[in-house]
């Protein structure tokens, strides 16, 4: 590698502090929100500025596009990304999505964006290779854009409000597109009553990323039983007594759902298939997780589910090649995936 021979921007350092100083920022570098950039950004949305948006718990602050504008450029998005960021804005704020809790909770939960609909394509996603990993300004941006909204405008900072015992990397940034020209089912928009030309964000409330291997398995049992025991952790036990928040996300590469539609397997067969063999028996829990589960009566076949029935799990197709998918419990605390259209 070679030094920057660029031009060289002599106010960069000094644009860092005064944002550090601010209070405004990440702990990773921030683009400063000039007037021009900011301008930028609602001119290409085609709205006024001063729109108001939603309003953002924990601190219950009206949040205008113009504020979302400001820390999406802030963020590193490019200006076509801001209406993807105002509807993951918009749709965090409702109530079921329980944002308060998220924002506060000592537990590790964050927000999970999913986009759908060719507005993906159009301001550069992936949903391909690595689509939960680095190398793409969009999917990076775009997550890490309504963090700092959730900071700078809900009031949830680290170590204030948002009291994380450990937090987790999606804190950043957790953001990708449904790999919709590989997969054999309707996409997750689809299935939550949108038109297939739509395009729509859908927020979770999330509690990491569990890798989910199977190279070896043939039929939709036998990758359902894989998923299935990959879905049941003690340590996710929520109030509820499910074991995580209800609504588990499962994110398949196309390949691993091919296994279920090569079967003539409808998603909602994958769903029950799964949904029929996660089941954790509570002996297998300690005395007063066992205790505990027994007295919110979710137990009564002796048994803790991941949720309350097959259609509450989600599963979207992303990924490249190979068999390597994901689990991803929502946060136990209680919440419900949200997904709101992008607007223009």
């Amino acid at each position: 590698m070679e030094v920057w021979s660029g031009p060289p921007d002599v106010h960069w350092d000094t644009a860092q502090r005064a944002l550090e100083d601010a209070g405004l920022g990440d702990g990773l570098p921030l683009v400063p929100p000039t007037k021009p950039r900011v301008d930028a950004a609602l001119h290409l949305a085609g709205i006024d500025g001063a729109t108001a948006l939603a309003v953002l718990p924990p601190s219950y602050e009206s949040v205008t596009w113009r504020d979302v504008a400001i820390n999406a450029v802030m963020a590193g998005c490019a200006p076509d990304c801001l209406p993807i960021v105002a509807a993951a804005v918009e749709a965090i704020a409702a109530p079921e999505f329980n944002l308060l809790g998220i924002a506060t909770t000592t537990g590790s939960a964050t927000v999970c964006i999913i986009v759908n609909g060719a507005i993906a394509r159009a301001v550069g996603m992936n949903s391909g290779s690595n689509a939960f990993g680095p190398g793409n300004r969009a999917n990076a941006t775009i997550g890490r854009a309504l963090r700092l909204t959730l900071q700078n405008c809900g009031g949830a900072r680290a170590g204030e409000i948002d009291m994380a015992t450990l937090g987790q990397p999606g804190k950043y940034s957790f953001c990708f597109a449904e790999n919709a020209g590989e997969t054999p089912w309707a996409p997750l928009h689809v299935e939550r009553g949108f038109a297939p030309e739509a395009n729509v964000v859908t927020v979770a409330g999330v509690s990491g990323t569990i890798e989910v291997v199977d190279s070896e398995s043939a039929t939709p049992g036998d990758l359902a039983q894989t998923f299935a025991q990959s879905m049941l952790i003690a340590g996710n036990v929520g109030g509820a007594g499910l074991l995580g928040g209800g609504e588990p996300l499962i994110v398949m590469p196309p390949e691993l759902a091919d296994v279920f539609a090569r079967s003539g397997c409808t998603k909602a067969q994958a769903k029950a298939e799964i949904f029929e063999r996660a089941r954790l028996p509570i002996d297998r829990l300690a005395t007063a997780q066992r205790e505990r589960a027994s007295a919110s009566g979710a137990a009564g076949d002796g048994s803790l589910r991941v949720a309350l029935s097959a259609d509450d799990i989600m599963i979207v197709v992303a990924g490249g090649v190979g068999r390597k998918g994901a689990y991803v419990p929502t946060w136990s605390g209680t919440t419900k995936a949200v997904s709101r259209r992008v607007r223009g």
